[in-house]
């Protein structure tokens, strides 16, 4: 190929002015009559092109063949029956004919399953970014066209763009949408989760008519039944039971018909809900003032989510002395109130070197003990009134006391510790500072406790002088007890001795009684890390722990072994085959969990449809055709040019050659040397200037 081009000794606007005003110079003559003037307007042309500096470039050209895209969706939802069928035979032929096209090269673009759904848009931005714009004879996409990242669609693109669907005319299906669900709730407080049945596609007569039999679940126990027609919103009420998380299953058979669905994956869908209290209520009933007061008032005090009711018996009813009543400024205390009617209005109870003086009647403690039976919690820090005639476990609450006085007290130092089951029981577990084996380190050291005769059920996890009980947990009915055999935990606050973790300590006995789920010793957890990858962790009292026994969605079961990872903690990692609700059990313990969306994103719109694509096809003059109508023939039509049609064959899809080319040994010449410019234009001005000689000679 060859060309003309300019390479100027002066700027464009100085080479401009020197032609104009060898134009004007030639008017001006023609204007005075002298003969010569168009000799001088065409010298002053051509000093302004000499300046110019005209030149030939000459190069070979190579011809560069044609680029199509064939984009080939391989996404979860292609995987609907027929669907891979279809786009393995479409791609097949469409390769099959753009190889037999003269000087076109095929770019496949596969768009894989993703967490986030069909990303089409992406892959076709990234696609045509990455050839040269004028190879781009045509874009082929094999899809349903159930895109999920329309906003990466590129508005037009160079070539024509044909979207060739899968899927059936007929196909349909009907989904359970949730339209709003809670991330946490408050126990025992009812929340609303918003959810609706869809239909779409070519739903059958029969069934659009037909409701869908809903069965609700809360942590794998069924709660309710009921039938919820199509495209009807249901506000369902839901009371989390616990703290942690609880998880609400929602689904429904999939409907008979002749035509059946297209998948029942999104016919259920799993909420998780995380149960939390909405503040903590606590009754802190002091027998006494004493030094380790201030501890427990301090200690709920500072937790926001605590709501603390603190009682100090300051004047018991056998105090006698001369100061008249109507003079004192004492708060009478409301047992009738606190320990009759409002009881259940508390998550824990604490008794703080209480002693039996007559100020709460036996129906009381009759109550409290109901109380804990039912669900409730207390926490008993005795002091030396534990080994007297005054002691609680000489009332009706002994009978839930996890140990029962000798009468003994140890007035000496010693040094708190903790013992075997002290290592597995995660509110002692990990305690900061405390003492290894056979290490020097210790905490502070205590120095009075009772002695105590602990119950065969009742969990001892630290010990204090001679090996003795000093810190015991034992469960009641549904509710939890848990006792402290010494009033000298203020002493680690004070940092005698070097102190301990006083406020750790009492927090997770507070915290255990009140039964948060991050302390409990029998436990099953599950660690989701990743989409499908969990880690299991099995916490117990027990020296050994059994398999998991799993219960997949589609009800087969596996065994995943646990490993001994620390004091009663056994861990085991394993990768669930896909999404779904599974029940993991191991002894009379077992937990529902729900890994990724019951219903992916890929199944969230299943019937195939080009109301996505289809605005980029016909901005490029492409077409949106079903597969299922027919395999389109493949042609070639100039650009500009409609790009499909229906042929007497059935329909077709054209490409648009580019005839895109490449240019190499590229030479550049002077149109004219710098002397034949000057002998040009010098020549011109001499024949002008003979011109109006010859003139003056005649008219003389």
């Amino acid at each position: 190929m060859s060309g003309l081009t300019f390479d100027p000794l002066l700027s464009w606007p100085l080479v401009g002015a020197l032609a104009l005003l060898g134009v004007l110079v030639a008017l001006w003559s023609l204007w005075r009559g002298l003969r010569g003037w168009a000799w001088r307007g065409i010298a002053g042309l051509a000093a302004a092109a000499a300046l110019a500096g005209p030149a030939l470039e000459s190069g070979i050209r190579h011809k560069l063949s044609d680029i199509v895209i064939l984009l080939d969706d391989r996404s979860a939802s292609q995987s609907l029956p027929g669907r891979a069928e279809q786009t393995d035979a479409a791609v097949e032929e469409l390769t099959r004919q753009l190889s037999a096209l003269p000087d076109t090269e095929i770019r496949r673009v596969t768009v894989a399953d993703d967490p986030d759904g069909t990303q089409i848009g992406t892959a076709l931005t990234r696609a045509l970014a990455a050839e040269p714009q004028a190879r781009v004879a045509g874009v082929i996409a094999v899809t349903d066209g159930l895109a999920h990242d329309a906003p990466m669609l590129p508005a037009s693109a160079p070539a024509p763009v044909h979207v060739l669907l899968t899927g059936q005319a007929q196909d349909w299906d009907r989904r359970l949408v949730i339209e709003e669900a809670p991330a946490y709730g408050l126990i025992g407080k009812p929340v609303t989760i918003r959810l609706r049945v869809e239909d779409q596609g070519a739903v059958p007569a029969q069934v659009a008519q037909t409701p869908a039999r809903l069965r609700i679940l809360l942590d794998g126990e069924e709660m309710r039944s009921l039938d919820l027609p199509p495209g009807v919103t249901l506000d369902l009420p839901v009371v989390p039971e616990h703290a942690g998380q609880n998880v609400v299953s929602i689904g429904f058979d999939a409907p008979q018909a002749e035509v059946p669905e297209l998948t029942d994956r999104n016919n259920s869908a799993a909420v998780q809900i995380q149960g939390v209290r909405d503040r903590l209520r606590v009754l802190l009933v002091s027998g006494a003032p004493h030094a380790g007061e201030r501890t427990w008032r301090n200690l709920l005090k500072s937790d926001a989510n605590v709501d603390l009711i603190h009682f100090t018996i300051l004047r018991p009813p056998d105090k006698m002395d001369a100061v008249p009543v109507d003079e004192m400024s004492l708060i009478a205390f409301p047992t009738q109130e606190l320990f009759m009617e409002r009881i259940r209005d508390f998550d824990l109870i604490i008794f703080d070197r209480y002693r039996v003086r007559g100020i709460l009647l036996p129906q009381y403690y009759d109550n409290i003990r109901r109380y804990v039976e039912e669900g409730g919690a207390i926490l008993v820090s005795a002091g030396p009134e534990m080994s007297t005639v005054e002691s609680l476990n000489l009332s009706p609450l002994g009978a839930i006391l996890p140990a029962r006085p000798t009468g003994r007290v140890y007035a000496e130092p010693f040094l708190p510790r903790l013992t075997e089951d002290g290592e597995r029981h995660p509110v002692t577990a990990g305690l900061p500072g405390a003492p290894a084996e056979d290490a020097a380190s210790h905490w502070g050291r205590w120095l009075r406790m009772s002695q105590v005769i602990p119950d065969p059920d009742a969990q001892v996890v630290l010990s204090g002088a001679r090996d003795e009980p000093l810190l015991l947990f034992s469960r009641v009915g549904e509710g939890r007890v848990a006792m402290l055999t010494s009033d000298q935990v203020w002493l680690w606050g004070r940092g005698f001795e070097g102190g301990g973790p006083q406020l750790e300590l009492l927090r997770r006995i507070a915290h255990w009684s009140m039964q948060e789920p991050e302390l409990e010793e029998e436990a099953l957890l599950a660690d989701v890390s990743g989409e499908l990858a969990v880690t299991i962790t099995r916490r117990t009292m027990k020296v050994t722990a059994g398999p998991v026994r799993i219960t997949r969605p589609d009800g087969q079961t596996e065994e995943v072994a646990l490993t001994e990872a620390g004091p009663g903690r056994f861990t085991a990692r394993w990768t669930a085959p896909g999404p779904g609700l599974y029940r993991l059990e191991e002894g009379d313990i077992g937990r529902v969990l729900a890994l990724g969306p019951a219903a992916p994103r890929e199944f969230e719109q299943t019937v195939a449809s080009g109301a996505v694509l289809g605005p980029l096809a016909e901005a490029t003059q492409g077409a949106v055709l079903r597969l299922s109508e027919g395999m389109p023939g493949l042609r070639t039509v100039r650009e500009g040019r409609p790009a499909h049609g229906q042929g007497v064959g059935g329909p077709w899809i054209a490409i648009t050659p580019r005839e895109a080319a490449s240019v190499s040994g590229m030479t550049h010449r002077p149109l004219l040397p710098g002397w034949a410019w000057l002998a040009l234009i010098a020549g011109l001005a001499v024949a002008g200037w003979l011109a109006e000689g010859r003139g003056r000679l005649r008219s003389t």
